[in-house]
């Protein structure tokens, strides 16, 4: 706890640091942007499909798929994470040993550089799509004062997710070469599953009901159409649909926070058995 208690007190320190590197290494983090594009091309791509007719069993008109699209990009940009590719190498080279010598625990440090470059990130994204969406589907966007809060909130446990799910892959690199193999099966099922190639409701039945129960969905899709209004038959359900989808979002990063402490556990112990 006192180690914790610690590594919380430095956690502005280490924000300031990690915004520092971000703004050094901005063309780095400008090329890492641009492959995080596809809700673009897949904005062009469905909006063009549903021009002058409604598309699936939520009725997505060309406005609909031009704001889901955008706000997915917003959405991405936010709460994305490079956390794996620092660990698998630090963890392959040995450099990790250096983070252990420190008094602040590696994971905290590791989510202070990846929250850092969000203001950036930010910066260089929010302003053209908050134009683009407010031409072309602000109306799209929810006024429901509930639903925007929950939108809000849903942000941080997306982020959650993709930062713990990243650093559980990453762990893995202690027992095995590289664990980038691994994360490609992960980031192809979040491609089809998260809503960010297509809106889950386009997904055959089968499909969609398994999104709903695993946690990608809460990574993109459910913060995406929590701003949309969740479409349903009245603000009541959207209103329950949405604090039950915020419970299934935190007990998904509580499972994820679990099982990555304890991987990181093991994994320490099986890296420091070799010397490092």
């Amino acid at each position: 706890m006192a180690g914790i208690a610690r590594g919380l007190r430095a956690y502005p320190a280490l924000l300031r640091i990690g915004f520092s590197e971000a703004v050094a290494y901005r063309a780095e983090l400008f090329v890492w942007m641009l492959t995080t594009t596809m809700p673009l091309v897949s904005m062009a791509l469905w909006s063009a499909v549903a021009q002058g007719q409604r598309i699936g069993p939520e009725q997505f008109s060309s406005a609909d798929f031009v704001a889901y699209f955008l706000l997915a990009l917003i959405v991405r940009m936010l709460t994305g994470s490079w956390v794996l590719w620092q660990m698998n190498q630090e963890i392959r080279d040995g450099t990790l040993s250096q983070r252990l010598l420190r008094p602040v625990h590696p994971l905290l440090a590791y989510s202070a550089e990846n929250l850092a470059a969000l203001p950036l990130r930010g910066a260089l994204v929010l302003p053209v799509a908050l134009v683009v969406l407010g031409v072309r589907g602000g109306s799209q966007i929810t006024g429901d004062p509930f639903l925007i809060v929950c939108s809000f909130l849903a942000l941080p446990g997306a982020w959650a997710i993709s930062f713990l799910s990243m650093t559980l892959v990453g762990a893995l690199a202690f027992f095995i070469d590289s664990s980038l193999a691994l994360f490609q099966v992960w980031m192809g099922s979040y491609m089809i599953l998260s809503g960010y190639m297509l809106p889950l409701a386009l997904l055959p039945h089968w499909l969609r009901r398994a999104s709903e129960v695993l946690p990608f969905r809460y990574m993109l899709d459910f913060p995406v159409k929590l701003m949309m209004g969740l479409p349903g038959p009245g603000a009541a359900t959207a209103h329950v649909a949405a604090v039950q989808g915020l419970a299934m979002e935190y007990g998904y990063v509580v499972v994820l926070l679990l099982l990555t402490g304890v991987l990181w556990r093991v994994g320490l112990r099986h890296f420091e058995a070799y010397g490092a």
